[in-house]
Order: structure tokens, then C-alpha cells, then sequence
């Protein structure tokens, strides 16, 4: 039985749920372990070239392994022990950042970086397993009256990994050398999989039996694409992140447009993550219910107009500011959007529901790279983030448009 199948009275918190605060470890640990590598990475990429489509090239490399493995990475979550597949996919991680070290320590890594987008594709593979068990199990250590706050919770944990990584990863590159991030991002992996392993809860028993694989993958895309408020709602923040990733170029904007150092790299990527906690802590205190569709458009617009905002600037501080306001603005989607999700999705799916959901947000990140890096190949640093940030505000206006259900949306409508 699940917690959201319990008869008795839930706890009042979410965090006096066992297993609760054992998944919210699991989950900042991994985003530490992929964060200390993505500014490692990023530095180390653009040091080398000085050519922002080769950051671009970095979410490319990961995004494609990522699209072939995550339908059944989704698949497996929902058929076997939860906890065994966290546990493998840390470990993999753990792998990831140590095969990344020993690249960079070969002879010639430090002259050719296309060894270094093998590694990041390793890291795609693997982290098609980390959301799918992440939503499957949260799913059944709370109760459903309890995913609204446990949604806002975990946006801080969640938030609280992308302030402290890129600034752990922007130390170390600073003082040391990108292998020692490697380092200590292998053995963050390592104890989100002992955190993920520590979790108790009662799983279903193992169905692999259960239906020819690619009718089941098929079954959660059905759900998905039928279900008008989920797809908007995914849809939504896909189209936001794709056009409006501007972090990606973080390290040209230091080097080009800001001339600052790597310490400086490591404030821009960790000031949305810390905007997206101020809103974590505030909702999680006041969780939002009523006019959630409304709220959740208007997040997306702002945070299209702070990536305008953010490409306009030329110094430090006001680069910075853009970025925590449009830290904030996404906080309030993601914290939507989770909650829609856990809400609207039959336990027996989430993990190939949840798996969807990375290919829509996951990929974008990545995808928003590329395109980041491509368009500014093209246009130039600064126009290529001013024309996503409009692109941001064209999506949004497109939505309001054609998805009426999440325009009038209100989260009681889901229980």
C-alpha cells in the first residue's frame, strides 16, 4: 500500500514522513553532483575553444542519449524496485564525473574537448533514471493532501542544490582544477545513493511481465497527450527553458561581455536557483491553489522578461539580479507544474509519465543550449537572448490561447 492509499489521518508536515527527508537527500545530492559537473564543464569547454557553440554542443551531447533512454527508463521505474534503479543511476553518475576526470587527465584532453562530450552523453543516459524514481517514490511517501507543501519543500531542496553547486563548482574550478569538481561531484552521487537506499516504503511487486514494453511506453505518452492541463502545463515550461536558456552562455557572458572570472560564473548559474528558493520557502508555507493557471502564465512572462533583462545588462551585479528575479518567476512554475503532476497521474504511471515530463523539461535544458549557443553563432551574444526572451513571451501568449482548461485553472479542481 502506498502512503496515498493510508486510511489513518496524515501527519501535518511532510517532513515527519519517513522516507520523506531521506528522498529530499537523494535529491540534492544529485543535483549537486550535476551541477559542480555542468560549471566544471562549461568552463573547462569554453577555456579551450572560446566558442559559445560548443557550450551548446554540451547540452546536444547529453540531450540525445538522454531521448533514447528515458521512455524506458520510465518504463523500468514503473515495473521494478524504485529504490535499486536510484541506487544504480546514482552510481552511474558517480561513474560520469570520475570517467570525466580521467579524461581530463589524459594526454591531449586539454586540446581536444570532443572526448569531453563523450563523457557528458554517459551522464544523459543516467540521468533519464534520476526523475522517474525521484516522482515515483515522493508519490508514495505522501499522501495527496500532502503534495502541495511536499511540492514546494522539495522546490527548495531542489533550488537549494542549483545555489550551492554552481557556487561548489565555481570555488573548486577557481582554486583547483576542474578534476577536483569531478571529484567531488562523484561522491555527492555516492550518498544520494545511500540516501535513496534508505527510503522505506512498501513498492508494488515487479510487473516486467506485464504487457509488450513499447504498448506500455505508449500507454503514459496517451495519458499524457489526452490530458489537456498536464500537457499545457509541460508544454509550457519546455518552450520557456528551450527559448529561454540563457545560462547556458553564462561562461561567454563573464568572459565577453561582463570580464569577470570563474567565481563570477558560479554567482550567475546559482542566482536563479537562489530567486527559486525565496519562492520555495514562501510557498511552501502558503501553498498556492486557487488561480493556479493564471499564476503559472504569468511566472513564464516574467521569466521571459527577465532573460531580456539579463542579455541588456553589462555589469555584475544587475546580470546577477535578472537571473534571481527570473530564479523567482521559475520557482513559481516549477512548484506548478510538480504539483499538477503528482496530482493528475494514477500511481501505476508515474514513471513513464514522469519520464515524459523529463523529455518536455529535462531535455529542454540541454535543447536550450544548443539553440542558446546556435543562435548566438548566429546572431551574436547579446540578440540571441533577446530575441528567446521574446520567443518566452510568444509561447506564452500561445498558450493562453490554446489551452483554456490550465487558463482557468484551479489546483482544487485535481484532488
Amino acid at each position: 500500500m502506498s502512503a496515498a492509499d493510508a486510511p489513518e489521518t496524515p501527519p501535518a508536515h511532510p517532513l515527519r514522513v519517513p522516507g520523506f527527508a531521506a528522498l529530499m537527500g537523494y535529491r540534492i545530492l544529485t543535483i549537486l553532483s550535476y551541477q559542480i559537473v555542468a560549471v566544471a564543464v562549461g568552463w573547462q569547454v569554453y577555456q579551450l575553444t572560446r566558442d559559445p557553440l560548443k557550450l551548446g554542443l554540451i547540452g546536444l551531447a547529453e540531450v540525445i542519449p538522454y531521448f533514447c533512454v528515458a521512455p524506458f527508463a520510465g518504463y523500468l521505474v514503473d515495473h521494478l524496485p524504485r529504490r535499486k534503479l536510484g541506487i544504480a543511476a546514482c552510481l552511474g553518475l558517480a561513474a560520469t564525473a570520475l570517467v570525466l576526470a580521467l579524461v581530463t587527465s589524459l594526454d591531449g584532453a586539454a586540446r581536444n574537448v570532443w572526448p569531453v562530450y563523450a563523457a557528458i552523453a554517459l551522464t544523459g543516459g543516467v540521468r533519464a533514471f534520476l526523475g522517474p524514481v525521484y516522482n515515483a517514490l515522493f508519490g508514495r511517501v505522501l499522501v495527496r493532501a500532502q503534495y502541495t507543501r511536499g511540492a514546494g519543500i522539495a522546490s527548495i531542496v531542489f533550488q537549494s542544490g542549483l545555489v550551492v553547486g554552481p557556487a561548489i563548482g565555481g570555488v573548486l574550478v577557481g582554486l583547483g582544477d576542474v578534476r577536483m569538481a569531478y571529484g567531488i561531484a562523484a561522491l555527492c552521487a555516492l550518498g544520494a545513493a545511500a540516501f535513496v537506499g534508505s527510503v522505506r516504503v512498501t513498492e508494488p511487486a515487479p510487473t516486467l511481465q506485464r504487457g509488450p514494453v513499447f504498448a506500455s511506453i505508449a500507454e503514459g505518452a496517451r495519458f499524457v497527450f489526452g490530458h489537456q492541463i498536464l500537457l499545457a502545463a509541460l508544454a509550457l515550461d519546455m518552450f520557456a527553458v528551450l527559448f529561454g536558456g540563457a545560462i547556458s552562455l553564462a561562461p561567454a557572458f563573464i568572459a565577453d561581455v561582463l570580464h569577470e572570472g570563474p567565481e563570477a560564473l558560479g554567482i550567475l548559474r546559482a542566482a536563479p536557483a537562489l530567486g527559486s528558493v525565496a519562492v520555495g520557502l514562501w510557498l511552501a508555507r502558503h501553498p498556492l491553489e486557487r488561480h493556479a493557471g493564471p499564476v503559472l502564465l504569468a511566472a513564464v512572462a516574467g521569466f521571459g522578461l527577465c532573460m531580456i533583462g539579463f542579455a541588456l545588462s553589462q555589469v555584475l551585479w544587475l546580470s546577477a539580479l535578472m537571473l534571481l528575479l527570473s530564479g523567482m518567476f521559475d520557482g513559481v512554475s516549477v512548484v506548478l507544474r510538480s504539483t499538477i503532476l503528482q496530482l493528475a497521474t494514477p500511481d501505476e504511471m508515474r514513471g513513464r509519465v514522469s519520464s515524459i515530463n523529463g523529455i518536455f523539461i529535462g531535455s529542454s535544458n540541454e535543447l536550450g543550449a544548443f539553440w542558446s549557443g546556435s543562435m548566438a553563432r548566429l546572431l551574436g551574444l547579446v540578440p540571441s537572448v533577446v530575441f528567446g526572451g521574446l520567443m518566452t513571451l510568444g509561447v506564452v501568449g500561445a498558450t493562453v490561447i490554446k489551452a483554456p482548461k490550465l487558463r482557468r485553472l484551479d489546483l482544487r479542481e485535481l484532488r
